[in-house]
């Protein structure tokens, strides 16, 4: 039987039962094991290591070469690497496992993790296509696991800020500018064994449009409590051929609320590294310069607010405090929450329904 992706969220808050077990205490590390290590945003759990936030207990890589030799090499006993992701959660007995694969691979490390029992947080997006993100949440509902999706994004102060007070500060959203991007992967010097995949229209999804273009999909999906667009519109370009010969490398999405409209602009083509956004609304406008500033113009004084937004509390400042708590049964994951199943489900339906806009040339309508 096929689940609807709201039957399947709300499969999953009810029968979610899981609890911690009896070995551990709320304090105790989180039991993390890590599935991958090709993604550069692996450098995460580098920064995290020794700080408390998990005990690492066990990464699994199948490529010898990547194994041995890899960000984590030096600051992980050799003892807990494997080749197997199987053979390493059922000796390691992980809690949860956070995923630095190829997006195309996140279903085949739910295949695994799911019937374990072992929650999952896979990097930005959740998966491919749709079909992809149906069996991964029919797994997750099936096998009663938590399957989150990280966002650097969810971590800034500033949105969160904004979240909060939008109403009050803007009125009714009436216009959303979403940028996201930076020079390209390959400028940036992105390791070769990221650049592999990220690249590969077949392992990545696309190329900018998966990349960058989520976090707008994301962002606007959380804004809005979950109101699906009425249509999606899409241009993609080649900017750099040379480059990047076989995806995008510039993504413009256009979203089409019933009161609202999102622009979604995602590129490898920036002159600098930018994750900020503009929101208009009824009686004012914030603009969203970085994870900690932002401008606020209020009408008709047209005055103008520069605010610094005060750190995130624990477990809201990073993904893997966030982990914990929803692995420990702590807090539970509302609906359309940045990092959600529910609201990923809606992402990547937005990211396909862009790729299908680009290639006919056509406004795709979603389905109510």
């Amino acid at each position: 039987m096929k689940l609807s992706s709201k039957s399947i969220y709300v499969f999953i808050a009810m029968c979610y039962s899981l609890f911690v077990p009896a070995s551990l205490s709320a304090e105790e590390p989180l039991r993390l094991g890590v599935a991958g290590v090709s993604h550069d945003h692996i450098y995460e759990v580098v920064q995290h290591i020794g700080k408390g936030d998990f005990t690492l207990v066990g990464v699994a890589k199948r490529n010898d070469t990547l194994r041995k030799n890899n960000p984590l090499t030096g600051l992980v006993d050799t003892s807990l690497f494997f080749a197997d992701l199987t053979e390493m959660i059922d000796r390691t007995q992980p809690e949860a496992v956070i995923v630095y694969e190829p997006i195309y691979d996140h279903l085949s490390i739910v295949e695994i993790c799911a019937p374990r029992g072992v929650h999952v947080m896979v990097e930005k997006p959740l998966a491919v296509n749709n079909e992809q993100a149906r069996q991964m949440a029919q797994l997750a509902a099936r096998h009663q696991i938590h399957l989150l999706t990280n966002y650097e994004t969810t971590w800034y102060p500033t949105l969160d800020l904004l979240h909060r007070s939008f109403p009050e500060l803007v009125g009714e959203i009436t216009r959303i500018q979403v940028f996201d991007g930076h020079q390209g992967p390959i400028e940036l010097g992105c390791r070769k064994e990221f650049l592999a995949w990220l690249t590969d229209p077949v392992l990545n999804g696309g190329g900018a449009v998966i990349d960058f273009g989520c976090y707008g999909a994301n962002l606007a999906t959380w804004l809005f409590q979950g109101e699906r667009p009425l249509s999606v519109s899409a241009l993609f370009k080649q900017q750099k051929p040379g480059l990047y010969p076989k995806v995008d490398d510039d993504a413009t999405i256009l979203l089409e609320y019933p009161t609202a409209t999102v622009q979604i602009l995602a590129s490898w083509n920036w002159p600098i590294n930018r994750k900020d956004m503009h929101v208009y609304g009824s009686t004012g406008y914030i603009y969203q310069h970085t994870a900690t500033e932002m401008e606020i113009y209020s009408s008709p004084s047209q005055e103008k607010a520069t605010v610094v937004a005060e750190s995130l509390s624990s477990p809201y400042d990073n993904p893997f405090h966030y982990l914990k708590a929803v692995v420990r049964n702590q807090i539970q994951p509302q609906p359309y929450d940045r990092s959600s199943l529910e609201n990923n489900l809606l992402v990547v339906e937005i990211l396909q329904a862009a790729i299908e806009s680009n290639r006919t040339g056509q406004r795709i309508y979603l389905n109510p």
